[in-house]
């Protein structure tokens, strides 16, 4: 036998990966060599793509890939890969494009079959091990393909090219807008994102209802600068629907992927790092601005991040499994029975009435998701009820954790714990945010050149993509505004410099490619402006160059500002005309129109309350920094008055006079 028919995941730094590693499939990673086994051995590869939070991706495996049978028909007629979505973003959003250009659709698990030379002639999600609801079983599309492949090759090679051809034209990126980015395009953003809004139930769209975390942000930076009532209610509707709706851990803070209801009642109960460091980030500013749902939120996400997603080196994990011993839920969902037993009776009959805990459920099996559609009359109670209902349920088993930590997502969580903390006084925040930022730029960053991932200490091969760049740099930026060090900024500025050096489009001036100049050479190089689950990598990169560019050196400062407005520019288009699917780029857009805000705080103490004020005050975007000149470029030239701590207040090129008292500067920063 061929040394190389065996599993080989035991060797991967995924934790996805290593799920596989015990199927009876011959499971290779992707590598070169992969690809060149299936040339010599003429035959297509079967990539399937998953994350090891994704729920179908379990099953999937459960039903074929741990199946002998199907098992063996995948190794004799295919080179089988696995790849973590997490770990390759690059290889997911290349074959996720080709996945929905052939069925209408993607989703996870992916199902792509290749030509050795990468080449995908037929794709797919899920596939059931028998035939149901007007699918083929897995077993017939393995003996469908395989034959295709065999005796109508002339098939397989039109079906590639035209595939290929089509995601190359789509790779092309979006023109050139032609609007300018001023207030007036802003409005017009927001009107349109307005009219999605389901005014009833929160949120956007129909079901599956999914956290729009960039989206209100963008809301929130737009209500900060125009007073928009109407922004602000969407805004705050959206919010409390989150919060109080099944979305949200009522008992331990943090929230799930999505729910799969209209009305926030239901979640898919995996638990990922990335929506709870976004979300983190817009409670802590909603926080800021007097709303407590928000403020008891941010609180409790940021307990969370750091109790349950925390890992030794003192970053954050990636998710927690949607499943527990195989079944969606069975950590988190209750029964009136089960409040009693917990409780007591009459402790247990008001949190059901609560928490809407139903005889016959709201989830499966009259079982019911926790919710919270209004707050109870003592607090001292609910407190100790949560507290209760907590400690029981921390002796059911618990669902597995993927320990992989992922720059960007990480960056995500720095992000919020350091403004967040900043702006609440919350510095402990701050402390988590520090220790995460210093594993990432130790270890993510070898041979001058940032990586995506690491697990338990080692760092993985894969290649960090454009949003690891740009949410690093802001992470390191909101790092050196909350602290004062210049080593964050320092770090931030290398980050960037290399993201300009390698990821820049030189034919379309503004626009970005997600994989750097020098990295593997996919069938085409992704360039996707649009928001996903994540925001999108140019959007990042193009916050972190206008944020840089307004604390560092002028000359740096120039030409981040200049890529940064290149960027909006292109951008334009997609705030124009699809607002919705572009929020990190209107939240940017807020920023710059603004100026951005410009708060630098000279002062000698090792805590002002002017820079306190200006961390509450100030609208989202604004950069903040207080200490001495020689701490940061944005106080060069800019001492205290009269020994007083100073404010210097600017908007874009314009400066206010300096301020020492603090009703000055709120008016200021109220203006």
């Amino acid at each position: 036998m061929d040394p190389r028919a065996r599993n080989t995941l035991t060797e991967s730094t995924s934790p996805y990966l290593r799920q596989h590693a015990d199927n009876p499939v011959h499971w290779q990673q992707w590598t070169d060599d992969a690809l060149a086994w299936a040339r010599e051995r003429d035959v297509p590869v079967l990539l399937s793509i998953g994350y090891s939070a994704c729920h179908w991706c379990h099953v999937m495996a459960h039903e074929s890939f741990e199946d002998e049978a199907t098992a063996a028909l995948m190794n004799e007629h295919f080179v089988c890969i696995k790849v973590d979505r997490e770990e390759r973003p690059d290889l997911d959003a290349v074959y996720m494009n080709a996945t929905v250009a052939m069925t209408g659709q993607g989703g996870w698990p992916m199902t792509v079959f290749l030509t050795p030379d990468g080449e995908p002639f037929y794709c797919g999600t899920y596939f059931p091990p028998t035939p149901r609801q007007g699918m083929p079983s897995f077993p017939q599309l393995l003996t469908a393909i395989t034959d295709t492949w065999v005796t109508r090759r002339d098939e397989v090679t039109t079906a590639s090219a035209s595939i290929v051809a089509e995601l190359r034209r789509g790779s092309t990126g979006v023109p050139m807008g032609e609007r300018a980015v001023d207030a007036a395009l802003l409005d017009h953003a927001v009107a349109g994102v307005l009219t999605a809004e389901d005014t009833e139930r929160g949120g956007f769209g129909p079901a599956p209802k999914f956290p729009p975390s960039a989206l209100a942000e963008a809301l929130l930076r737009h209500v900060e600068r125009t007073g928009s009532d109407a922004a602000e209610a969407t805004l705050d509707r959206t919010l409390a629907a989150m919060v109080r709706g099944g979305l949200y851990d009522q008992l331990a803070g943090g929230f799930a992927r999505y729910c799969v209801d209209a009305d926030w009642v239901v979640p898919h109960f995996e638990k990922m790092l990335y929506d709870n460091g976004l979300l983190l980030r817009v409670l802590a500013h909603a926080a800021r601005r007097g709303d407590a749902l928000a403020a008891r939120a941010a609180a409790e996400t940021a307990d969370f991040l750091i109790r349950d997603l925390g890992t030794d080196d003192g970053c954050f994990a990636s998710a927690l499994d949607a499943d527990t011993d195989g079944v969606e839920g069975l950590t988190y969902v209750w029964t009136p029975a089960q409040l009693r037993d917990a409780l007591g009776d009459a402790d247990g009959a008001a949190a059901a009435e609560l928490f809407g805990v139903t005889d016959n459920g709201t989830f499966e099996h009259g079982t019911s998701v926790l919710q919270l559609r209004a707050d109870p009359a003592d607090a001292a109670w609910f407190d100790d009820v949560r507290g209760r209902l907590a400690a029981v349920r921390a002796t059911r088993p618990q669902p597995g954790r993927d320990d992989k930590v992922v720059t960007a997502w990480n960056a995500f969580a720095v992000t919020a714990l350091a403004e967040g903390g900043a702006a609440l006084g919350e510095w402990t925040w701050v402390e988590a945010a520090a220790r995460c930022a210093e594993t990432l730029v130790s270890r993510h960053v070898v041979d001058g050149r940032l990586r995506r991932a690491s697990l338990g200490g080692e760092v993985g091969a894969a290649a960090a993509v454009l949003e690891d760049h740009g949410a690093l740099a802001t992470a390191l930026a909101a790092l050196h505004q909350a602290t004062g060090e210049r080593r964050w900024l320092t770090a931030a500025q290398d980050v960037l410099d290399t993201a300009l050096a390698h990821f820049a489009d030189r034919e379309r001036p503004g626009a970005w490619f997600d994989t750097a100049d020098d990295a593997e050479q996919l069938v085409t190089r992704p360039s996707d402006p649009l928001d996903g689950a994540t925001p999108s990598g140019a959007a990042l990169l193009t916050e972190a160059l206008l944020t840089v560019s307004a604390l560092t050196d002028p000359a740096r400062a120039a030409r981040y500002r200049e890529a940064a407005d290149l960027s909006l520019a292109r951008a334009s288009i997609l705030l124009e005309r699809a607002p919705r699917s572009a929020g990190h780029w209107l939240a940017v857009a807020e920023a710059a129109v603004a100026g951005p805000l410009q708060v630098a705080v000279a002062t000698t103490a090792p805590s002002s309350t002017l820079a306190a004020l200006a961390r509450q005050q100030a609208p989202g975007g604004t950069v903040v920094v207080a200490g001495s000149p020689e701490s940061t470029p944005l106080l060069a030239d800019r001492p205290t008055v009269d020994g007083r701590d100073t404010a210097y207040v600017c908007r874009g090129f314009v400066c206010d006079r300096p301020v020492t008292d603090e009703v000055d500067l709120r008016a200021l920063l109220g203006a």
